[in-house]
C-alpha cells in the first residue's frame, strides 16, 4: 500500500498523466474524420484508418524519394487524402447508402485489405522512417513531453473548434447537421444531397491526412500500420457515441489516459488491457457511448 502511495505521487506519475493528454490529442485527430463521416452519412468507414496510411506513405515518399520540403509534402498528403476520400465515396460508399449495415462492413472491410495490397505492391512489406525528431519539452529534470505529443494536442484543439464553427455558424454547416439528422426531408427540400455527402467525406479524407502528418513523425511507415491505430479509432467513436465528434474528442482522452496509466503501474500491454476493459465494461452499462448523440 506504501508503495501504492509513492507511485501514485510520484513525479513520474504526473509525467504519466501530462503524456496520457498529449496521447489523447493524437487518438482524438484520428477519431474526428471518422466521426464526422458516420454523423452525416451514417456509414463507418472500417478503412478509414488505411486512408491515413496512404497519406503518411505520400508524405514518406514525397519527402524523402523525391527530396520535398515536409511541409509541402504534409500539404500534398492532406489535399491528397482528401480525393481518396471523395473518390472512395464517390466510387463505393455512394452505393452503400441505404444497404444494410453488414453490407457496408463487408465493403469498407474489403477496401482496407484493397489498400493494404496497394501498399505491399508499391512500396512493399519494410518498415520505413522518416528519420525527423522535433525533439521534447523538459519541465523539469524529471518531466520530459514530446513536442510532437505537443504539436497533435494544440491541432487536435484547434481542429475541433474550427469544426465546431463550422457546423454551427455557416450555411454549409447547417446544412451538413441537417441532413445527418434526416436526410429524407433535405431531399424533399431540394437539397443535393450527393453533393454534401461527397464534401463530407472529403474532410474526412484530409482529416485522414492530417493525422497521418503527425502519426509519420512519430511512427514506422509500413502496409499494416491501419491495424494499429484502425480499432482503437472505432472503440473510441463508439465510446463517445458513434457520430459524435466532441463525445468523441473526450473519449480519446479518457482512453488514453487509461493506456497510460496502466502501462505506469505495469506494463503498457497492461495499459491496453485496462482500456479495452474499460471499453467492454461500458458496453454492457451504457452501449449508446458514454456521450449520447445530441440531436
Amino acid at each position: 500500500m506504501a508503495e501504492f502511495s509513492e507511485a501514485l505521487f510520484s513525479i513520474f506519475f504526473i509525467e504519466t498523466l501530462l503524456n496520457g493528454l498529449l496521447l489523447g490529442g493524437i487518438l482524438a485527430l484520428l477519431s474526428l474524420g471518422l466521426n464526422l463521416i458516420f454523423g452525416v452519412i451514417d456509414v463507418v468507414w472500417i478503412c478509414y484508418a488505411e486512408i491515413i496510411m496512404v497519406g503518411m506513405y505520400l508524405i514518406f515518399w514525397l519527402n524523402t524519394d523525391l527530396g520535398l520540403h515536409i511541409i509541402p509534402s504534409m500539404f500534398l498528403g492532406i489535399l491528397f487524402t482528401g480525393f481518396v476520400g471523395w473518390l472512395t465515396h464517390k466510387l463505393v460508399i455512394s452505393k452503400l447508402i441505404n444497404a444494410a449495415p453488414i453490407n457496408q462492413l463487408i465493403a469498407t472491410g474489403g477496401l482496407l485489405f484493397f489498400f493494404q495490397g496497394a501498399a505491399m505492391i508499391v512500396f512493399g512489406i519494410e518498415f520505413r522512417n522518416m528519420g525527423i525528431s522535433l525533439g521534447s519539452l523538459a519541465l523539469s529534470e524529471d518531466i520530459y513531453l514530446s513536442w510532437t505529443r505537443l504539436l497533435s494536442f494544440a491541432i487536435s484543439g484547434i481542429i475541433v473548434i474550427i469544426l465546431y464553427v463550422f457546423l454551427s455558424k455557416s450555411y454549409l454547416g447547417a446544412a451538413i447537421r441537417a441532413i445527418s439528422q434526416d436526410r429524407e426531408i433535405m431531399t424533399l427540400m431540394g437539397v443535393d444531397t450527393k453533393k454534401l455527402y461527397l464534401m463530407t467525406s472529403a474532410i474526412g479524407g484530409g482529416l485522414a491526412g492530417l493525422a497521418g502528418c503527425l502519426l509519420v513523425l512519430q511512427y514506422d511507415v509500413h502496409p499494416f500500420i491501419g491495424l494499429s491505430f484502425g480499432p482503437i479509432t472505432f472503440i473510441i467513436c463508439v465510446m463517445g457515441g458513434l457520430g459524435n465528434m466532441v463525445g468523441g474528442f473526450l473519449a480519446a482522452f479518457i482512453f488514453s489516459e487509461l493506456i497510460t496509466i496502466g502501462g505506469y503501474f505495469a506494463e503498457i500491454e497492461w495499459g491496453y488491457v485496462l482500456a479495452f476493459v474499460f471499453f467492454i465494461a461500458m458496453m454492457f452499462l451504457k452501449p449508446e457511448g458514454l456521450f449520447t448523440r445530441k440531436s
